[in-house]
């Protein structure tokens, strides 16, 4: 099986990166960076030492367990009663904000790709709408940075893209079906509504019980520290499979567990958190490398002026409009609102969802609009990666969050 060389591929490289990582730290250099980046000197642009379809069902899988794994995580390290108390800024972002940002992606794509229908415009801005905070490690892990706006970052990339999931499954609907799809309006009402409630439903439940049962087995000594760690990845599956099986959305699930995640004892706590980051962290890397390997390589000959323009496009006027619109108003100031603004980078949800669409309608209608979304990806690995240690550092200055103002 052609998977096999990838992973020894992979595994050398999680170990050479390994070594010089803690020097990696002091530097610009991220490791999906250095991950996408050799990924595409094993590639076909590169030296060409494998050659790794597209449409793998393989790739898909490994991404969702790996979104899965980060959203349940990264929900889990947040404060819940500081949540509800500063709710203001994520619901703001979440509510306002990616709408805005799904609308104008949609509207700048238009002039850019006019041989492209309205479809695939919608598709292509909506799967470039979720941020992953995974990729500004340095922003959302520093304490030089304003706790609630590490809340904000964190709490937005963990529901956004599970929030844009339904209207990417429309569009991906309506162009596998060119002539109407023959199902109504009411249907898409329903099924959307059911994503996004029994989503957290069923992921709260699988947090609060799990996250209990294993505190009380724990403190009874029932349970070792090994099979607490392996609870990390078990709960956040389980959440994302529970919320599937009853047509929830998954994504928002795993986010819901990690979150409403009942374990008082903090020792236990902190080895779920550990052991979860660390899997994140392996499968998220591994996701990083197939993308250098195999989706630049296919969309590369797709890019032109236009879509150079658009990329660029989608991580700053895109994105960072729609932020300064949704925030106006609140205690957050103007740096603070461009900071956010800036630091929405694409990656593993943009990558899942991509794949998800490459194997329902094939990359061959889709190739103009696919590639744009593989280039705003790429850019972001590294223009984001590279700014997120010197931006976190700029807080230094002054290690009180900055004077809070009002429009």
């Amino acid at each position: 099986m052609h998977e096999y060389p990838v992973i020894t591929l992979l595994v050398l490289v999680t170990f050479l990166f390994g070594l010089f990582s803690k020097t990696a730290e002091r530097s610009i250099i991220t490791a999906p960076m250095a991950f996408v980046g050799l990924g595409l000197i094993a590639s076909p642009l590169g030296f060409d030492l494998f050659t790794f379809s597209t449409d793998d069902q393989f790739i898909r899988i490994i991404a969702e367990i790996t979104l899965v794994s980060i959203l349940f995580v990264e929900a889990s390290t947040l404060d819940l009663q500081k949540l509800i108390k500063d709710s203001q800024i994520p619901a703001r972002l979440l509510l306002i904000g990616l709408p805005l940002t799904m609308l104008a992606g949609t509207l700048i794509a238009a002039p850019l790709f006019p041989e492209l229908g309205w479809w695939s415009l919608a598709l292509m801005a909506f799967i470039l709408s979720p941020t992953d905070a995974a990729l500004g490690q340095a922003v959302v892990s520093s304490p030089l940075v304003p706790e609630r706006l590490r809340r904000a970052i964190n709490v937005e990339s963990g529901i956004n893209d599970g929030l844009v999931l339904p209207p990417i499954l429309i569009c991906i609907a309506a162009l596998a079906h060119p002539g109407g799809d023959s199902r109504d309006i009411s249907y898409w009402i329903e099924f959307t509504t059911g994503q996004l409630v029994i989503g957290p439903i069923a992921g709260a439940f699988v947090g609060w019980f799990g996250g209990w049962a294993v505190d009380y087995c724990s403190r009874r000594r029932w349970m070792n520290t090994t099979f607490q760690r392996l609870s990390a990845i078990s709960l956040a599956i389980l959440a994302w499979a529970l919320a599937e099986q009853f047509h929830g959305n998954g994504y928002i699930a795993a986010f819901f567990g990690g979150l409403m995640l009942d374990t008082k004892t903090h020792s236990v706590r902190e080895r779920i958190q550990e052991y979860g980051e660390t899997e994140g962290q392996q499968l998220s890397l591994f996701v990083f490398l197939i993308f250098g390997l195999a989706m630049v390589p296919a969309a590369h000959g797709y890019w032109t002026w236009q879509s150079w323009c658009y990329a660029l496009l989608s991580l700053t006027v895109i994105r960072i409009i729609p932020v300064m619109l949704s925030l106006k108003g609140t205690s957050i100031n103007m740096p603070e609102r461009m900071f956010i603004g800036w630091f929405g980078p694409r990656g593993i949800a943009s990558i899942l969802y991509l794949e998800m669409v490459v194997i329902d309608l094939g990359d061959s209608a889709l190739g103009q609009a696919l590639s744009v979304v593989v280039l705003t990806v790429l850019l972001s690995v590294f223009l984001h990666g590279a700014s997120a240690a010197p931006a976190a550092k700029l807080f230094s200055r002054n290690k009180t969050p900055a004077k809070q103002t009002a429009d």
